[in-house]
C-alpha cells in the first residue's frame, strides 16, 4: 500500500506499551508481542463480511479472514488506525463495538509468526466495499449462522485468530448482535 516503515507497539501480558519494533520484525520468527486489532462487519441483513487476504501477504496469503485486521502505529490511537485502516483495505466507514481482547501466537510455515494482543470490534455497513488488492483478493457476505459451518467444514482455508474470535463470538457475545 506504501512503502512506509511501520512502527508497531511492543506490548506486555497486560497490553501496557513496552517499545516498538519494524512491522517485519515483530513477525519474523516466532514474532514479538505487538498489540493489533480486528474487525467485524456486518451488513444490515446480518452477515459478515469476510476477506480473502492477498497473495501479497507474508503470512496466511489466499486465506479467508475477518473483515479488517492490523495493528495501531506507533503514535496512533487505536480508534485512529481502526478507522485508517477500514478506509485503507476497504474503502468503507462505519461505528465500532468493542467486544474483546485476547493473545494468541501462531506460526505460518517457516516464514514467520502472528504474536499479538488482539483488540476485537464490530460494526455495521451497507457501504460496498472496494477491496484494496495489495491487501484483499475477494471479499464474501455470509449469513451469521452460516460463518460457523463454512469454518468447520474447511478449517485450513481460514486465518488462526478469525477461527479463535469467531468462537469467542458465538460462546461469549451473541447478546451483542440483534440477530
Amino acid at each position: 500500500m506504501s512503502n512506509v516503515i511501520e512502527q508497531l507497539i511492543l506490548v506486555d501480558e497486560t497490553d501496557r506499551a513496552i517499545g516498538e519494533a519494524e512491522k517485519k520484525a515483530c513477525h519474523l520468527g516466532s514474532g514479538k508481542l505487538h498489540r493489533a486489532f480486528s474487525i467485524f462487519i456486518f451488513n444490515s441483513r446480518n452477515e459478515l463480511l469476510i476477506q480473502k487476504r492477498s497473495n501479497k501477504k507474508m503470512l496466511w496469503p489466499d486465506f479467508w479472514s475477518n473483515s479488517c485486521c492490523s495493528h495501531p502505529r506507533k503514535g496512533e490511537s487505536l480508534d485512529e488506525a481502526l478507522q485508517r485502516r477500514l478506509m485503507q483495505e476497504l474503502k468503507i466507514k462505519s461505528s465500532l463495538s468493542f467486544l474483546f481482547n485476547f493473545t494468541y501466537q501462531a506460526k505460518y510455515l517457516d516464514i514467520g509468526s502472528e504474536n499479538e494482543f488482539c483488540h476485537v470490534f464490530f460494526g455495521r455497513s451497507d457501504e460496498q466495499p472496494m477491496p484494496h488488492p495489495d491487501e484483499v483478493s475477494a471479499i464474501e457476505y455470509v449469513p451469521f449462522q452460516e460463518v460457523s459451518e463454512r469454518i468447520e467444514n474447511y478449517p485450513d482455508d481460514f486465518t488462526p485468530w478469525f477461527k479463535i474470535e469467531w468462537h469467542q463470538i458465538i460462546n461469549n457475545h451473541l447478546s451483542k448482535f440483534r440477530l
